[in-house]
């Protein structure tokens, strides 16, 4: 009764905004009375007065946004993705066909809903004809982007004479510029007042001077200059509200008093500025220093909020298999749908677009299905008749956490489950008692099974410190006693189908592999599947053997009596088939399975044929094997990622690539004849409905895995309201993605992250580019200025115009593309779309025309931010080697992940000869390898060595006996900010910059949502050993404090890269060079 009272009032409030006192408007400007906005991803225009808007644009995969109007509000400057690519367009105010104006590289992180925000993202008209856009296609750092401007009729961009910029806005003259240094409005992170919490600075293009006009530690953004004035954003008081800064008095004064909506998104006009504040729109109007709300009325189809026909098959999370293998159940876009393995009818036992149902299982019997279900507005259990005709029946009530998947007891009586508390229960479906198994502290219980007598119940108990181990719970008696020892991690219980041994995986293996950069190991392919013998007397099946004749007997006469007889009147008494357990000795009893060592999972032993999952390094990918006990021979049976065993043993569900098919149970190579067909999993989804779930099992997530119970402090189920009420107004699912980020960020936590869905999508079209500089010459020719020098042997940082063969240098002229003229073309790359990868002719010259031009053949790339990435890399190694005589090295660390680690190992070995290091973590993006490269940088000096006729060396290898100094700046984040942290905490150097992101409560992957959709949460939180919360929400401050002057970081002086020589430098002086050898031993003394 409730779901249906709330969605009758959910149904009846989307009836009434369709026509009246719109919400969640978008991103709006004005000029004069004309006011434009983005909704569900289309532009709309309304008077200033409010009324009925009308739509501009209607680009269904696209997302139109940041629409500002030209000074003479003729024209409307807006990022949209018309082509596949994110890029700037024009429109005529009054509507018409969209004009683009740029062409850039594709990036791949590009989205309205990613926290970076998307890209080419319109700041402002600079004057009459040229528009200001923020881009990051020559940024190996996805926080940082650059000011670029291009002309209202096309053409190539120019940059704006600073390294990275954000919301920014030039003064009456244009000779000056109020902006933001960094762009974070797509963090999903409130309150925030680390290192990237941004002033308002203004630049002056003249004398290049940049002054802090705001100097507060909380987030000051969005400038807006008219007049001597500059209006601007902060959340000085908590909520974002209007500011405005007087610059003849210098002098500060708020404006605004909200206190419950931050306001977003403002935009200057000639005569008022505009915002959004809880997805209204009001207008502050200069003259008069009134605010006024706008109410907009919109009329449409909305075409992206309507019912629509799903196919569910796109979005399966899980699947079982029925008992005799004839149907196979999915949980797909969280309904339930059973499909016939051959032919029949595909069933939805569920059909609930507000509801997510999940983690299907099929009954041993047959009769039901489980699976999960928030129907009630928390996690329960049900078991619905897998015919369809009759309700589901809930088993769990008054849930407080998230639950993971629930298996059946062989006898069909019981549900076990884990949930994120750390429990592990189990359910009687008659009774509905729920009986606890066990509890863990250290992380929840996920591996677990069922004796097949359904007495037993197998599982591993996490451990933070020692190892996993393998525990058996008696439900009879209730007790838990170990299997495995405490020496060896083990998992993935799994008793045979006779009830004779219990199978599991276990890291015993110790084969290490030895670095070729260092005399350094690592262990990979330490499992093995190992299985114990359940009772004493049960022989090993790897028993040495040995036969021997047979002696024939006699046989007896069979006597009987009178008591035999009166029980021989066709009754026959049977033992209850029961699994027996002997635990003394229990741990000594375990047999090794004669497979590689590897990484297995998913083991199921039928009789003697055991089948299992296998991952070995090097090994081609995931396999699914046979192991037979009686004749000891294992089979590959394919590349098979997942498997199911239906409950008679006869059949196997398999899981080929995305493809789905019910087989007889396998005793060879697996070659399905025939797929599950899955084209009737269609399902008419109310996209209102699914959306109002997916923002509640949001809330829901945030709730059960948040790192801090007390939520920060916030009063959770009150922001959960407060948000609920944009909801209704949800035509697109990228604004979806932004309430839930709205709600998120309440926490104030770095990590808090809501990503895809379903959505419009717009195809992708890479831009082809040719890793150079280049300029439109008088001649209506392009000239190249400079070429990037890359790595061409080396994936990202390919310079196409470098390559052996091809012969293309700074100076020349490129006269045409593929044979057409590049004359009349306003900007070069339009002639290079879709060219990424692809082999393109350019007819290139040393000079302005056609007479004596050549033919090259170039395959451009579609990013170049590797290149530029190489360049400052390769020039700030250069210029640390001329200023210190060769003495000091230098490494920069991108990130923390694979890529970041391949940098400091390209550069930290060869590097080993110079007597100092200078680590720059500055725009680091973070990962999780600042413990192996903090290692390295923090080895102590236990001896030196030597061998003849060679120089002296150091005990352990690969250390840096110098001084270390580290950069950081703002943009050194997560792992990022870690290591500058330990790299202090340690006091291996001395930390120089400014002060880093200070993000660092860790996530892990998402959980599944009903259309794909993607939610991170903090869970895993650091302090140190005084019992201090660290780093989070501040970040890490350097020892020396050096900011960046931005129009001499521009102009290539790096102010902190020469604070770090100046004091490694000082530092060298008190270097100790290595020992001579002492003078060698006389033994014969």
């Amino acid at each position: 009764m409730k779901k249906l009272l709330f969605g009758l009032v959910l149904l009846l409030s989307f009836n009434l905004i369709a026509q009246e006192d719109a919400r969640l408007l978008r991103f709006p400007a004005v000029h004069g009375q004309k006011v434009v906005f983005t909704y569900a991803g289309d532009l709309y225009q309304v008077p200033l007065s409010g009324g009925t808007a009308r739509k501009l644009t209607s680009d269904v995969n696209g997302y139109e946004m940041f629409a500002h109007f030209s000074p003479d509000g003729k024209s409307i400057a807006f990022t949209g993705q018309y082509d596949g690519n994110t890029e700037v367009f024009t429109i005529p105010s009054k509507g018409g066909i969209p004009q683009r104006l740029t062409y850039t590289a594709t990036l791949n992180r590009d989205d309205i809903s990613d926290r970076m925000g998307p890209n080419n993202i319109v700041m402002a008209w600079r004057n009459d004809n040229e528009i200001v856009y923020r881009s990051r296609k020559q940024s190996f750092n996805s926080f940082k982007g650059q000011l670029f401007q291009v002309n209202k009729k096309g053409g190539l961009s120019e940059e704006l004479p600073l390294p990275s910029g954000g919301w920014c806005s030039f003064s009456d003259d244009g000779k000056k510029m109020a902006y933001n240094r960094v762009f974070r409005e797509f963090r999903t992170w409130k309150y925030y007042k680390g290192g990237m919490a941004d002033n308002v600075w203004i630049y002056d293009f003249e004398t290049k001077q940049t002054v802090n006009i705001t100097n507060n530690d909380n987030q000051n953004i969005y400038p807006m200059w008219h007049g001597d004035k500059i209006y601007f954003l902060s959340d000085r008081d908590r909520t974002m509200n209007l500011f405005v800064y007087d610059l003849n008095t210098q002098t500060t004064t708020k404006i605004t008093d909200y206190t419950n909506f931050d306001i977003k998104f403002p935009s200057l006009g000639n005569e008022s500025i505009i915002y959004e504040v809880g997805g209204y729109i009001y207008n502050y109007n200069f003259a008069d220093e009134k605010i006024s709300k706008i109410t907009v009325n919109i009329n449409n189809d909305f075409t992206t909020g309507r019912d629509e026909l799903k196919d569910a098959s796109k979005n399966i999370n899980s699947w079982a298999v029925s008992p005799d293998g004839k149907r196979v159940v999915f949980g797909a876009r969280g309904d339930v749908f059973t499909v016939p393995a051959k032919a029949g009818i595909t069933r939805n036992l569920t059909t609930s677009s507000g509801v997510h149902d999940r983690n299907v299982e099929w009954s041993p019997k047959g009769e039901f299905i489980s699976f999960i279900s928030d129907r009630t507005g928390e996690d329960e259990i049900y078991i619905q008749n897998q015919n369809g005709l009759e309700d589901a029946i809930q088993l769990t009530f008054n849930s407080e956490t998230y639950k993971y998947n629930p298996i059946w007891s062989p006898d069909g009586k019981n549900l076990l489950w884990g949930d994120k508390m750390g429990n592990l229960s189990y359910v009687n479906i008659d009774t509905k008692e729920v009986v606890l198994v066990d509890e863990s502290d250290s992380w929840e219980v996920r591996d677990y099974n069922w004796s097949p007598d359904s007495k037993w119940i197998a599982y591993t108990l996490p451990q933070t410190f020692g190892v996993n181990r393998i525990f058996i719970y008696d439900t009879k008696s209730g007790d838990s006693k170990p299997v495995t020892d405490t020496w060896y991690n083990s998992g993935q219980p799994s008793f045979d189908s006779n009830g004779k041994y219990l199978f599991f995986t276990s890291a015993r293996d110790f084969n290490p592999i030895y670095s070729n950069t260092e005399w350094n190991h690592a262990y990979r392919d330490m499992s093995r599947i190992y299985f114990v013998t359940l009772e004493k007397g049960t022989p090993s099946p790897f028993e040495p053997e040995n036969d021997e004749v047979s002696v024939e007997k006699a046989e007896k006469p069979e006597q009987s009596d009178s008591k035999d007889k009166k029980g021989d009147k066709g009754e026959t008494k049977t033992d209850e088939f029961s699994v027996k357990i002997d635990f003394e000795g229990i741990i000594s009893r375990i047999i090794k399975l004669p497979v590689k060592a590897g990484n297995y999972w998913q083991i199921t032993a039928i009789d003697n044929s055991i089948y299992f999952n296998q991952y070995v390094s090097g090994g081609g990918g995931t396999k699914l094997k046979l192991y037979n006990l009686k004749n000891e021979k294992e089979t590959d049976l394919g590349d098979i990622g997942s498997y199911i065993v239906s409950a008679n043993h006869k059949k196997m569900f398999v899981n080929v690539k995305g493809k789905y098919a019910v087989i007889d149970l396998p005793k060879g190579k697996i070659k399905p004849s025939k797929f599950l067909d899955l084209k009737n999993m269609k399902v008419m989804v109310n996209l209102k409905e699914e959306w109002a779930q997916i923002y509640n099992e949001s809330w829901r997530q945030m709730r059960d895995f948040f790192y801090a119970p007390n939520m920060h402090g916030v009063d959770w189920p009150s922001i959960k309201d407060k948000y609920s009420v944009l909801l209704p107004y949800v035509n697109n699912r990228n604004d979806l993605n932004y309430v839930i980020g709205e709600m998120i960020g309440e926490l104030s936590v770095g990590h808090s992250y809501v990503l895809g869905g379903d959505k419009p999508k717009p195809k992708r079209i890479k831009t082809g580019l040719l890793g150079a500089k280049i300029s439109k010459d008088k001649s209506g020719y392009f000239v190249i200025d400079e070429i990037l020098p890359g790595e061409n042997w080396t994936r990202g940082t390919r310079s196409p115009l470098t390559e052996v063969g091809v012969n293309v240098n700074e100076g020349d002229f490129i006269i045409a593309v593929n044979g057409n003229s590049v004359k009349d073309v306003d900007d070069l790359y339009s002639l290079l779309i879709g060219t990424a990868g692809q082999q393109v002719i350019l007819t290139v010259n040393s000079k302005g025309g056609d007479e004596g031009a050549r033919n090259e053949i170039v395959i451009p790339i579609g990013d170049e931010s590797g290149l530029y990435y190489y360049t400052w890399v390769m020039n700030n190694t250069e210029k640390v080697n001329k200023a210190t005589d060769g003495q000091v090295g230098y490494i920069h660390i991108p990130d923390m992940g694979r890529g970041g680690l391949n940098e400091f190992v390209k550069h930290f070995y060869p590097q080993l000869n110079k007597k100092a290091l200078i680590i720059d973590d500055r725009g680091n993006g973070g990962g999780n390898v600042s413990p192996m490269i903090i290692e390295r940088l923090n080895r102590e000096l236990s001896l030196y060595g030597m061998s003849r006729n060679n120089n002296v060396n150091t005990k352990p290898r690969g250390m840096m006996l110098g001084p270390k100094v580290l950069l950081l700046d703002n943009y050194s984040a997560s792992d990022g900010d870690l290591f500058p942290y330990q790299f202090k905490k340690l006091k291996i150097g001395t930390l120089i910059g400014t002060r880093s992101w200070g993000g660092v409560v860790g996530i892990r992957g998402s959980l599944p949502f009903i259309d794909g959709g993607d939610l991170r949460r903090p869970e895993f939180a650091p302090f140190d050993e005084n019992g201090n919360w660290v780093i989070e929400g501040y970040g890490v401050e350097p020892d020396i404090v050096v900011e960046n002057d931005p129009a001499k970081e521009y102009a290539g002086e790096d102010e902190q890269l020469n604070k770090a020589i100046e004091v490694v430098l000082e530092e060298l002086k008190d270097y100790k060079p290595l020992p001579n050898i002492p003078e060698y031993p006389d033994k014969t003394k």
